[in-house]
């Protein structure tokens, strides 16, 4: 009869194991901050992943016209969930999350490749003790003082690792950012009280992967650096999924 119910008992607690991260990724929602220069298809290879795994995905599409616009559709997508969430942000995504993950809903902030600055700094000034990246020299303000990345400079800086034809086409899906953006100051830093990931693109020509170390050590996150370009959801998509969905099972 002992052996029967500890057998009973081991059989429960492996049942338990098997049940509790398929509960939190039923509780969790993931919503995703798309970066300037891209939108929320930029996520379009991740997504599929998550869903695999039965976590409920949100792409945020950012209006790219303000840090105050940005943040608002942020919360607003945080606001409709019914669970937690866990926040992802990539490149100027980061600026973003850290000032809209605010809410008591927020499991967990997931940095791209991404800023992640400090209550009081601009994105401007975040990056002054670091070179220009070859991406960043390329921009230049129109004459109503928004920015794109030509063609050119998108395959060979934003996205130098996935194929020639598909840079193109995310491309052509930018949208105009304004370059003042870059000089808005951060109000709220979320990663201060809240579990943080980080992933570091080694190989990234927008922002400088030394940078996004130093960031990285100041948030104590989870660290996870891959040798890819400024996009490594799209290059190496699925190692982002496994970091975001240790960040939902946490």
């Amino acid at each position: 009869m002992k052996n029967i119910l500890e057998q009973s008992v081991l059989a429960s607690a492996a049942l338990c194991a098997a049940i509790l991260p398929a509960q939190a990724a039923g509780d969790t929602t993931v919503v995703l901050v798309h970066g300037a220069f891209a939108d929320g298809s930029s996520w379009g290879k991740v997504i599929p992943l998550l869903q695999a795994k039965g976590v409920k995905v949100v792409a945020v599409q950012n209006p790219l016209s303000s840090l105050a616009d940005d943040v608002s559709a942020a919360r607003k997508a945080i606001d409709a969930q019914p669970g937690k969430v866990v926040l992802v942000g990539h490149s100027w995504g980061g600026a973003v999350i850290t000032q809209a993950g605010d809410s008591d809903k927020i499991k967990a902030l997931v940095y791209v490749a991404a800023f992640a600055p400090s209550e009081g700094e601009t994105l401007g000034a975040v990056g002054k003790d670091y070179p220009v990246s070859p991406g960043v020299s390329t921009l230049k303000p129109d004459a109503a003082g928004y920015l794109a990345l030509s063609e050119a400079s998108y395959a060979a800086n934003f996205a130098q690792d996935i194929p020639a034809a598909s840079a193109r086409a995310y491309a052509a899906t930018q949208g105009l950012f304004p370059a003042r953006a870059f000089d808005e100051t951060i109000g709220y830093a979320a990663w201060k009280s809240k579990p943080n990931y980080y992933i570091v693109a080694g190989n990234d020509r927008m922002i400088s992967p030394d940078l996004q170390r130093a960031f990285a050590r100041k948030l104590k996150a989870v660290t996870t650096v891959l040798g890819s370009s400024h996009v490594p959801m799209l290059s190496q998509p699925q190692k982002v999924a496994d970091v975001i969905l240790a960040a939902v099972q946490r």
